[in-house]
């Protein structure tokens, strides 16, 4: 998945954090910049969507989004698809870099008055920019009009799409954190149930999954379960909290602080993840591209990963399958992040301009099942409840993840390419990799979300 985070991406947001007392904040800063530096930025990625002539054109929907590859492919082809619908209607496409410089871009746009009709965003990103006015709402009733309802939407992804109550995001997917396998290899480990789908049951707890994948290791002759986090600090955290969600345990940010988390069901989860990845029955110490090239390379029987992955591991295995993340510690959740549709701060938006963005975004959702064939969960409830949905596997096979999705505990400071998931992974990998006692880390990561929530918000 193009947009996906990789270890060379997880480095602090130039915009997170640092402002402090005394400090310029951040859209102050923003709109200095502008003011000051508009030459280099109008010859630069801000002016990329096109002409100002096109910015007035209400037949014209300019929008960014973070999507090259593959990805970037899919998204063409669903536009195209929609413009058969929308006659006349015109699409410019800036790609801009996935991680924190799209997200700065996104904010000086906003801020300055430059920015496009429609955005992607990830809905984790949310906090730090719908409650500082850099976005505008959905008119949802707008919306149904062109045949999208607030009930199309899985629960848990609606709600993150809210801030007081008003829809500030449209969902187009739900990529969660999943498990991958090879069936044969699942099979001989007598993992599998008997329509063949993976006994998530045999993985329902800590020592039944560890158990799970000691059989896998005897299966393959080689290793278990892969999974790829060395330096790769946003993997560490997606696959620690999504755990810690599951064990009941709260992960609450009030402004200002203190943070409210449970520290021994912390230490908890961080035991379980250093025994799972102890090197015994499955590999240790693993990047996040050696851990793709064990599962491809048979090495591994399952892999924990995102399913933005699912094109290569098919490539590797067509018979590759996939499954929502076992409920480890007893509470149904999987880590998870959207893109979305955001419509970034207009000074004047036209009202036609704003009405073909709405039908334009209705069509695109209505598109989904050819966003899926990336492996994506189509947010938009029709798409996934059609014959051709439920054929396509192994992405049918774990679509229920969206239903039981988490997404990072809200703050101005947390989301996807975050500096907050910088911080969280590094200590954990001090557990993983140094063998920095469990209990030593928890302290750790709750210490650094305390200084995290005592620096206030620079929006």
């Amino acid at each position: 998945m193009a947009a996906s985070p990789n270890p060379a991406r997880t480095v602090p947001p130039p915009d997170l954090p640092g402002a402090g007392p005394g400090r310029p904040r951040r859209r102050t800063l923003l709109k200095g910049s502008l003011a000051g530096a508009g030459a280099a930025l109008a010859a630069g990625a801000l002016s990329g969507c096109g002409s100002a002539a096109a910015a007035d054109d209400p037949d014209t929907v300019r929008m960014w989004s973070l999507f090259s590859g593959s990805d970037g492919a899919l998204l063409t082809d669903m536009v195209k698809e929609v413009r058969r619908d929308m006659p006349g209607i015109g699409w410019e496409h800036t790609v801009l870099e996935w991680g924190p410089p799209y997200y700065t871009k996104l904010s000086m746009a906003a801020a300055g008055g430059r920015a496009p009709d429609l955005a992607i965003a990830h809905l984790s990103r949310l906090p730090g920019y719908a409650p500082t006015g850099l976005l505008d709402p959905w008119d949802l009733s707008l919306l149904a009009e062109f045949g999208v309802e607030r009930s199309d939407f899985a629960e848990p992804v609606w709600r993150k799409t809210l801030t007081d109550g008003t829809a500030y995001a449209i969902p187009l997917d739900t990529h969660p954190f999943v498990t991958f396998f090879h069936p044969d290899a699942a099979s001989k480990a007598g993992l599998l149930t008997a329509d063949g789908a993976l006994d998530l049951d045999a993985f329902g707890s800590p020592e039944r999954f560890l158990e799970a994948s000691r059989e896998l290791a005897r299966a393959t002759g080689r290793s278990g379960v892969a999974f790829g986090y060395v330096l790769d600090y946003a993997q560490s955290w997606r696959l620690f909290y999504g755990l810690y969600r599951q064990t009941g345990g709260v992960f609450r940010l009030p402004p200002g602080g203190p943070a409210e988390i449970d520290t021994d069901r912390m230490t908890h989860v961080v035991e379980f993840m250093t025994r799972l990845l102890d090197g015994r029955a499955n590999p240790a110490r693993l990047d996040y591209v050696s851990a793709l090239a064990s599962f491809n390379n048979r090495q591994t029987g399952m892999i924990l990963s995102g399913e933005w992955e699912l094109p290569a591991f098919r490539a590797a295995d067509p018979e590759v399958g996939g499954a929502p993340f076992p409920n480890v510690f007893g509470e149904a959740a999987v880590y998870a992040d959207s893109h979305s549709f955001v419509l970034p701060r207009q000074k004047d938006p036209s009202e036609e301009k704003r009405r073909n963005v709405h039908r334009f975004v209705a069509g695109m959702l209505k598109a989904g099942q050819l966003w899926a064939q990336a492996g994506h969960i189509p947010a938009y409830g029709p798409v996934t409840r059609t014959a051709a949905y439920r054929g396509l596997t192994p992405q049918s096979d774990y679509a229920a993840a969206q239903e039981q999705a988490v997404f990072d505990p809200p703050a101005w400071f947390t989301g996807a390419g975050s500096d907050f998931q910088t911080r969280m992974g590094q200590s954990l990998q001090t557990a993983l990799v140094d063998g920095t006692a469990p209990d030593r880390v928890a302290r750790d990561m709750v210490r650094k979300v305390n200084t995290l929530l005592a620096k206030p918000d620079p929006a």
